[in-house]
């Protein structure tokens, strides 16, 4: 169990840390909706991150075991692989950055959801689990979970843990503002500022990191 949280608390901080959701989390909690769309979209937000984790976990299980070491090696093989596509991912994100400031608005679809009622709510909030980093960071976690070889109940806990850490930084910021809109409103405006600047060096320090130790447990596993 202990080994599992270890291999999954990193990975859950960066899920914490993407700054998408968090932006997308704060334009519902501004827009004159809140009331209506920003529950189900922590709501598919939550069960996006525990899905992704649970189905990884499942379909590693399923593999095929003919021997102890052969199927530590293919995970070993598939993390080394995860960890070099963070890392990689990582420096993209830094070269296509360098020398350009920070955008000066939202995309288009971010702003958008500002206007969603329930169920589209539910519906982007669900599907910004399936981002490439957000699909990595999932891979990751359900590729620990794995290996950790604890029982059901233990990997329910574990998931659980996994996803109240990396829903935080979106169920957070919309209990507190749906208990008082009024004294979080200036917050929630200079925290979307703060993100607009320095999302990207966020991004690029997390998936650095995570994909080191990543790569670095796949190595161990061979």
């Amino acid at each position: 169990m202990l080994q599992a949280l270890g291999h999954l608390l990193p990975i859950a901080v960066a899920v914490a840390l993407s700054s998408v959701p968090i932006t997308a989390t704060i334009v519902i909690l501004i827009s004159p909706k809140r009331n209506r769309a920003a529950i189900p979209f922590l709501v598919g937000w939550v069960f996006g991150i525990a899905l992704v984790i649970s189905l990884v976990s499942l379909f590693a299980q399923a593999l095929p075991e003919q021997s102890i070491k052969e199927p530590t090696l293919a995970i070993g093989i598939v993390e080394i692989v995860l960890g070099a596509a963070m890392i990689v991912f990582s420096f993209v994100t830094w070269r296509r950055g360098r020398g350009k400031p920070p955008a000066a608005d939202d995309p288009k679809w971010l702003r958008a959801i500002g206007s969603f009622g329930a169920l589209p709510a539910f519906g982007i909030a669900f599907a910004l689990n399936f981002r490439p980093k957000g699909l990595l960071l999932g891979i990751a976690a359900g590729l620990g979970l794995h290996t950790a070889g604890i029982d059901p109940a233990e990997a329910a806990i574990a998931i659980a843990i996994y996803t109240v850490i990396g829903a935080s930084t979106v169920a957070v910021p919309i209990i507190v503002t749906l208990a008082a809109p009024q004294k979080m409103q200036p917050r929630l405006l200079s925290a979307r500022s703060w993100i607009t600047r320095n999302s990207r060096i966020v991004t690029v320090l997390i998936m650095l990191m995570i994909g080191v130790v990543i790569l670095g447990s796949g190595m161990t596993d061979l």
